[in-house]
């Protein structure tokens, strides 16, 4: 892909400051997710933005059904943007798979990161009885999830938006479910296999980068107790901020929120 891959991402800045900000979407949106948290940043940071290869706002057919089986292939993108953008010392704010990815980045590239924030992260979605960890779904239920997808991707987005969403925002579920309807449904489950698959809780202690784990106290998702495991695993200094508000786009249903506790935690 080349610098081509800048474009192809729609990678874009805003602000002027000096410091930097990045912010990385999750599973269903794409970087117009942000757009109520980047106006209370622009005077003091220099924002960059961009889309997952999986998101609607992205043209289809860059999507490599070989290239993008892990999330491995999402942290290379991230890196190779930051390089072309000579970001050094950089604030992320990763929110679901994104905070993944953004852990997994600072554990190859730590100098590139001076703190990171991860909202509704989850290292691990699927519950292990093995070791007693709650993800939050049973293999079953996800499976239901896929068939879903699978059968009626229309009615799928219906009845999965209001759920992600949680509060009584009817804004935000529009708004969740465009980005979402936006998506190719393939595109959309593949993604999604990769995203629930995956188990990342062996790399956790590796990250040396500070973490703000940022987790709403009643997110269908992502269980409170996975941000507890967070704490307990990450091997950099962290903490936990609970975000009194359902669902797991707060950026979305409840972005004044999140500013509050972005403004409180970011590095002066």
């Amino acid at each position: 892909m080349g610098v081509d891959l800048l474009k192809i991402l729609n990678v874009t800045e805003v602000g002027k400051g000096e410091k930097i900000l990045v912010l990385s979407h999750g599973f269903g949106t794409d970087q117009s997710v942000w757009q109520k948290i980047v106006p209370y940043f622009v005077r003091d940071y220099r924002i960059i933005l961009y889309d997952l290869i999986c998101a609607g706002s992205v043209n289809p057919d860059h999507f490599d059904f070989e290239r993008y089986t892990s999330l491995d292939a999402y942290v290379d993108d991230l890196l190779y943007i930051l390089d072309a953008k000579g970001a050094q010392n950089c604030s992320f704010v990763g929110h679901s798979v994104s905070a993944m990815i953004g852990i997994m980045a600072s554990i190859r590239r730590p100098q590139l990161f001076n703190k990171l924030f991860l909202i509704g992260a989850s290292p691990r979605f699927l519950n292990d009885h093995n070791t007693n960890y709650q993800g939050g779904f049973e293999q079953a239920e996800i499976e239901q999830v896929f068939s879903a997808m699978e059968a009626n991707y229309k009615a799928f987005v219906e009845g999965y938006a209001p759920l992600a969403v949680g509060a009584d925002v009817p804004e935000a579920v529009r708004e969740f479910s465009r980005t979402l309807f936006n998506m190719r449904p393939d595109i959309t489950l593949f993604a999604s296999r990769t995203v629930f698959n995956s188990d990342l809780r062996g790399i956790l202690g590796h990250v040396r980068v500070p973490c703000c784990i940022i987790q709403g106290d009643n997110d269908v998702s992502v269980p409170v107790s996975v941000a507890m495991y967070l704490k307990n695993h990450l091997g950099g200094r962290n903490k936990v901020e609970i975000l009194r508000t359902e669902g797991h786009l707060p950026h979305l249903s409840a972005p004044q929120l999140l500013v509050r506790v972005l403004r409180r935690q970011l590095p002066r």
